[in-house]
């Protein structure tokens, strides 16, 4: 076969987009040139690649397995790009980071304060919800993945980054926000608005309410924080999130934390990346700067059970 890396890294850009324009515009070329090497690189494999449902790309299991073997090249020659510039003592190169949505209300933060110490660092963030991070992770798409609940059936490095309590939220104003501390039966009446099944804060409630046999009235399943702050905030019912949703704070937006016994639930936030992978420098030095600002030691790893493949149940 006679495929150039830049074709290679064509046909990666139109497995992730899913479109051939899209991918013509990743990779800063034009449509019609995208689609003639497009056509090279299936003339080459001399199989199918891919076909056209609808108005969306879908690859074929030979499509598949090509993108698979580009995204390795790729990640391989951007390492080596990394430790080149190492060596040569320059502070370039570009981090991939995926983190939960939640995440999303401190790691830009972080994020900026990094760039400021490496502006050369390019860096690529995607935030998305749990079961979109642990796709990317499943396929190697990135450096380091911030959650909060990594899964067990992979065999994973993840290291305790910092505490992520969850925890019961009311409206402001209503009677549980003004009443003293709550037992969970107490609740049994009021209709619950929680995240999406598979979130990592849903799975952590669901785990902690099976232990305590109680069944929450479920009136709404949401799919992002700022949806169950204002389910919440519009007198829906009680919600449960992160407290990092409400920016640490105990009230914001119509919304204020309630005490209820058994939460704050305990839950930390890890960072995480497959066992054995090595480390490109710039993940490295993201890695040291997230715990030298959040004030950590670092490889706090997590229990053995997540570090080796176990057999779990599907999420």
């Amino acid at each position: 076969m006679n495929i150039t890396f830049r074709q290679l890294r064509l046909f990666l850009a139109l497995a992730d987009t899913g479109s051939v324009s899209a991918a013509a515009r990743a990779m800063n070329v034009t449509q019609p040139t995208a689609s003639m090497q497009l056509k090279e690189v299936a003339q080459s494999v001399g199989l199918p690649l891919y076909e056209l449902i609808g108005k969306k790309i879908h690859l074929t299991d030979v499509g598949k397995e090509l993108a698979a073997t580009a995204r390795a090249i790729s990640l391989s020659w951007d390492e080596f790009e990394q430790q080149m510039h190492e060596v040569k003592g320059v502070a370039r190169g570009k981090l991939r980071i995926a983190v939960v949505s939640t995440a999303q209300y401190f790691m830009p933060k972080l994020i900026g304060s990094f760039c400021k110490k490496f502006p050369a660092i390019e860096v690529a963030l995607e935030i998305l919800n749990r079961d979109g991070v642990v796709q990317r992770l499943k396929e190697r798409r990135d450096d380091l993945y911030i959650m909060s609940m990594p899964p067990v059936d992979m065999k994973l490095h993840a290291e305790v980054l910092m505490p992520n309590p969850i925890v019961v939220i009311a409206p402001l104003g209503s009677l549980l926000a003004r009443r003293g501390a709550l037992d969970l039966k107490e609740l049994e009446d009021q209709p619950f608005i929680l995240r999406e099944s598979g979130s990592g804060t849903r799975m952590a409630v669901d785990h902690y309410f099976k232990q305590l046999r109680f069944k929450p009235d479920l009136r709404l399943e949401l799919g992002s924080n700022e949806a169950v702050k204002e389910a919440v905030a519009g007198g829906l019912g009680v919600g449960v999130l992160s407290r990092h949703a409400l920016h640490g704070l105990e009230k914001e937006n119509g919304v204020r934390v309630i005490p209820v016994q058994g939460f704050p639930l305990p839950s930390a936030w890890h960072v995480v990346h497959h066992a054995g992978q090595r480390l490109a420098p710039v993940a490295k030095a993201f890695k040291a700067h997230l715990h030298t600002a959040i004030g950590v030691r670092p490889a706090r790893e997590m229990p053995e059970k997540n570090q080796t493949k176990t057999k779990s149940k599907s999420i």
